[in-house]
């Protein structure tokens, strides 16, 4: 019986090692979100929402069973709410954003990073829900998104890489403008909320070829 108790005691333990820090889930959200939005070319309203469910995944997750878990659909099933038709199938065609979270090695594993090598780029500035929001909108019974208006795109424009049938060895590029949303060459400064560095010509990042 001791033996038992020891167990489960050091399986929660492990558990609760995997799980996320509150500060954790939400600069991975951060940055997930901060890709999504520029291939996806996602409207502000988009942007607030796609960070919301990006970052009640991360939060919810407590250990590697739960990576393509409930949490996992849940949040595919937010997402289709929030954005339109065209912009659902290109972000399920991307593993770099349909399947965000690995586990590896016994740590967490993002996989944009392996598209988006560096840590400190950002196309647009922080969401407006950065600060105030604190999660469990996953938890509902129904989708919090269902039947809410995002201001979605009527037409998509950009030379996105998921239209050339290989979402990992073109490097991401901005063209044109989908609702005023798109900041090509434009890095923002996530230490300082109060201000954006304006860069000449910023190379879009490149993804790793091993």
């Amino acid at each position: 019986m001791k033996k038992m108790m020891t167990l489960a005691v050091m399986m929660t333990i492990a558990i609760r090692a995997a799980a996320m820090t509150y500060t954790e889930a939400r600069n991975e959200a951060l940055f997930l979100s901060d890709k999504m939005a520029y291939e996806l070319g996602l409207s502000n309203e988009q942007y607030d929402a796609v960070y919301e469910i990006n970052f009640d995944y991360f939060y919810s997750v407590n250990s590697r069973y739960d990576v393509g878990g409930t949490y996992w659909s849940r949040r595919n099933l937010d997402l289709s709410y929030v954005l339109t038709a065209y912009q659902y199938n290109l972000y399920t065609a991307m593993d770099y954003f349909y399947r965000p979270l690995d586990w590896y090695n016994g740590a967490w594993r993002f996989t944009v990073y392996g598209r988006y090598t560096n840590r400190n780029y950002f196309y647009r500035a922080r969401p407006t829900v950065y600060v105030t929001y604190t999660g469990g909108r996953n938890h509902y019974s129904n989708s919090y998104y269902a039947g809410r208006s995002f201001n979605k795109p009527t037409t998509h424009h950009g030379n996105n890489p998921a239209r050339y049938g290989n979402t990992t060895t073109r490097p991401a590029t901005s063209h044109g403008n989908v609702n005023g949303t798109r900041n090509h060459g434009q890095v923002f400064d996530h230490n300082n909320a109060n201000t954006a560095r304006r860069t000449t010509a910023a190379p879009a990042p490149r993804a790793t070829h091993k």
